[in-house]
């Protein structure tokens, strides 16, 4: 897992390719919930991310290549569009003159281009991973602010000898 993360970000082209990669390969997040990232949902001095969903919040913590890469596309953002009027941490040349747009889902798939795997399939393969290791779904809901059943589905998948005899 580990040489296959510093693979991606070895050959990523920029800052803003790096961040998207460690936040689906290493936080496991989702392309809306990318798409959705304020500057004000990132703190720094604390090493943490707030990820709004719908009615709910998940906090990701930052671990050592995380938080150089956050704050190494925050600096990019800063010197590309220092007076950026668009409200999302994820931003390009297009969407830093547009206060109401978000970034497209193609620019974060096109992240993934040419590395053999899908934006969604790193995802899940890093949920499933972590399943392998750990084996428990509380942890899993923890660590990604996956939903109960998402969990256990993934728990029965790396596991299935556990839940093999679980009622269905």
């Amino acid at each position: 897992m580990a040489d296959r993360l510093a693979g991606l970000l070895v050959n990523a082209s920029d800052a803003f390719e790096r961040f998207v990669i460690v936040l689906v390969c290493v936080h496991a997040l989702n392309g809306t919930d990318i798409r959705r990232l304020l500057p004000s949902d990132l703190d720094l001095s604390r090493e943490r991310l707030f990820v709004r969903r719908s009615g709910r919040r998940h906090i990701v913590y930052f671990d050592g290549v995380t938080y150089r890469v956050i704050s190494e596309w925050t600096q990019e953002r800063h010197r590309h569009w220092p007076m950026s009027s668009n409200p999302h941490l994820l931003i390009n040349r297009w969407t830093a003159v547009d206060p109401t747009a978000a970034i497209t889902s193609s620019a974060l798939h096109k992240t993934f281009k040419g590395t053999g795997v899908s934006m969604q399939t790193a995802r899940q393969d890093r949920i499933l991973h972590e399943a392998f290791e750990s084996k428990d779904p509380l942890h899993l809901i923890r660590l990604f602010g996956i939903s109960d059943t998402t969990a256990l589905r993934y728990i029965s998948a790396a596991h299935p000898e556990r839940t093999a005899k679980l009622p269905r």
